[in-house]
């Protein structure tokens, strides 16, 4: 870490409003680093520490970085089924599939769009007084840069939170990622363990890489000052980045509606969406995929369900939400790129019908 970095990360936690932050290489060594931080019991015995096997509660619609990181903590994945009107996690299921055995909840804000924070607070207490401790939460918002839950941004609910500086994101970094802690030993533990477990701030020190003691091992984990240096010249663009995401995907809402043969997500008046990716379902979805190509408009699912692959065939239980739901949603062109000449043409396209 560099002078750049530092600075990277004042900007950061000015924005977020949360000291509680470190700067990583990318939002799946946030996710890895996450889990790794949680295997240390807490010194007050209320978190018993995640042990090889235990039991995560999590989606499988989402990037395979999200439970790739779980597994390689060695992990148990058990998959959650999915609210087909957000693609985020349907918070039901999670509650049935709660057991002794969760040690860990993970969720996915979809394209941006938050999950309901509180009703997962409640899930959480629910389950300490069932089963004696309060399973932590990683939110997943490698979509969610500058999302807000009932108006405060994602990353401020006290949870971990991951996100994704990655190249083709809102806000880049080329590639990189922002990790948030839900306190300040989490935070002053992922800052060592992020770059080997060296602490490069030990005063008295004439060569810290060789002197100083390292209690707990760490990763090469953390953001250089490249990537720190692109951010900072970045920084400035992400307002007028993002409100071009949100303005394509408030038209398409508007006029997609009631539009034969599309169904549009659910839109709750305490969620603001980053809209990193627009996402709608439609009949006779191959149909539409190659009617729009033929249109010269690029539509794509974004993530295949990650419990189709074979290395995690153990895992798999009945989903009978994202078995419909995949089978139907497509994501549609909303970047801050799309001109509202663009965005029409779109829209006409999809009118017309398939």
């Amino acid at each position: 870490q560099g002078a750049k970095v530092d600075e990277f990360e004042g900007v950061l936690a000015d924005y977020f409003g949360n000291q509680q932050l470190v700067t990583v290489n990318a939002a799946t060594s946030a996710l890895h680093l996450s889990a790794h931080l949680l295997k240390t019991p807490s010194a007050d015995g209320s978190w018993p520490g995640l042990q090889p096997g235990d039991e995560v509660l999590t989606s499988a619609l989402t990037c395979t970085a999200t439970n790739w990181a779980l597994l390689a903590n060695g992990l148990k994945l058990k998959w959650v089924d999915v609210d087909p009107d957000t693609c985020n996690m349907d918070l039901d299921d999670l509650e049935r599939k709660l057991s002794p055995a969760t040690k860990l909840i993970t969720v996915v804000h979809w394209g941006g769009y938050p999950n309901d924070l509180d009703r997962l607070k409640e899930i959480q207490t629910r389950a300490k007084e069932k089963f004696g401790f309060r399973p932590p939460v990683i939110e997943d918002c490698a979509h969610a840069f500058g999302s807000r839950y009932k108006g405060k941004l994602l990353g401020n609910h006290g949870n971990f939170a991951c996100f994704s500086l990655q190249a083709i994101k809102h806000f880049t970094t080329g590639d990189g990622g922002v990790l948030i802690l839900p306190d300040e030993e989490m935070q002053r533990r992922a800052k060592l363990l992020r770059w080997y477990g060296i602490d490069r701030d030990q005063p008295g020190k004439d060569d810290f890489r060789c002197e100083e003691d390292i209690p707990e091992w760490g990763y090469k984990f953390h953001m250089n000052d490249i990537s720190a240096t692109i951010g900072l010249y970045n920084f400035p663009h992400v307002a007028a980045c993002l409100q071009g995401f949100r303005d394509n995907a408030k038209h398409y809402d508007q006029v997609l509606q009631g539009v034969d043969g599309v169904t549009l997500m659910r839109r709750d008046e305490w969620a603001d969406s980053a809209s990193w990716i627009y996402t709608l379902k439609v009949e006779r979805r191959l149909d539409f995929m190659r009617y729009m190509e033929e249109q010269g408009v690029m539509v794509s699912r974004v993530h295949e369900r990650n419990d189709k692959h074979s290395c995690v065939a153990e895992s798999v239980t009945p989903l009978p939400n994202l078995d419909k739901l995949s089978e139907e949603m497509i994501c549609i062109p909303n970047g801050w790129w799309v001109t509202g000449d663009d965005r029409d043409y779109i829209v006409d396209c999809i009118k017309k019908g398939w």
